[in-house]
């Protein structure tokens, strides 16, 4: 692999991991040209034994033979650009976890026939755009059972940068895709669905009702605004996690964690 020693803000091929944006990376014109960048030699490793293509590396010097030295043996001869850790904090704008970050091929997106065909458990995002709750809601979806995501166009992207490393791989261990239709779409796949909201006629978490259903989607929101009204109205089951102490609710990646946990699937 040839390594590439880097000394400006300037040089050729390291604009991938500087002063491209998330949308300039993701290719919304030629999505099958689409980048993304994971961080950390853990997260790469994750994403590497999920088959996912790498195309560059960014490591500091001291990693080379240390951390990343894995890494790049299983990168092939993709190049890799080194400096030092001040040049490449500056190159990125803030001290890189654990030294390594990894341009790799966004997969080619699956259809939702496709990600739901064997699950019996999904989770439906709709409109929750922080990164932060992405990465933990996957990880949480890995972690406690969920078979696939599916996420609304409204959606952060579960590749950007920051909710990979906050999933920590895990978005590249559940199958996920985009939601074009709407809810009632879910039923022709044998799905009903349940939406986590705040109503006066929200059934508990804990009805046994919903974990003797076969094919469940699982409908979380955004913070604040919650799912909206048609949403809630379309959905099978409205559901609420029952509060103490005065507490109304719980944040989105903590309520994603609860309610996986109840109503995962068990045999």
């Amino acid at each position: 692999m040839p390594i590439i020693e880097i000394s400006s803000l300037s040089h050729p091929g390291i604009e991938v991991f500087s002063t491209l944006t998330e949308a300039q990376l993701r290719n919304r014109i030629e999505p099958d040209k689409g980048l993304f960048i994971a961080e950390s030699p853990k997260v790469i490793r994750v994403a590497l034994d999920a088959g996912y293509e790498p195309l560059a590396l960014l490591c500091e010097q001291k990693h080379i033979t240390g951390d990343a030295a894995d890494i790049i043996s299983r990168c092939g001869d993709v190049p890799v650009y080194t400096g030092g850790r001040e040049l490449l904090a500056t190159l990125t704008g803030y001290v890189l976890t654990r030294g390594v970050l990894c341009a790799m091929r966004r997969p080619a997106p699956r259809t939702v026939e496709d990600t739901c065909r064997d699950a019996r458990r999904i989770v439906v995002i709709d409109g929750v755009v922080d990164t932060t709750n992405i990465g933990a809601i996957f990880r949480s979806a890995a972690a406690l059972g969920m078979d696939a995501v599916l996420l609304t166009r409204n959606s952060c992207d579960p590749l950007n940068r920051r909710a990979v490393r906050v999933s920590m791989g895990s978005v590249f261990l559940v199958p996920w895709t985009w939601l074009d239709g709407t809810l009632g779409d879910l039923a022709r796949h044998g799905f009903r669905t349940a939406a986590m909201a705040l109503t006066d006629d929200s059934i508990s978490i804990a009805d046994p009702v919903l974990t003797s259903e076969p094919r469940l989607a699982i409908v979380m929101g955004t913070e604040g605004e919650g799912l909206p009204p048609d949403t809630i109205a379309a959905a099978d089951y409205v559901v609420r996690i029952p509060m103490a102490h005065g507490v109304d609710s719980l944040n989105v990646a903590a309520a994603a964690a609860v309610t996986f946990w109840q109503l995962r699937a068990t045999d």
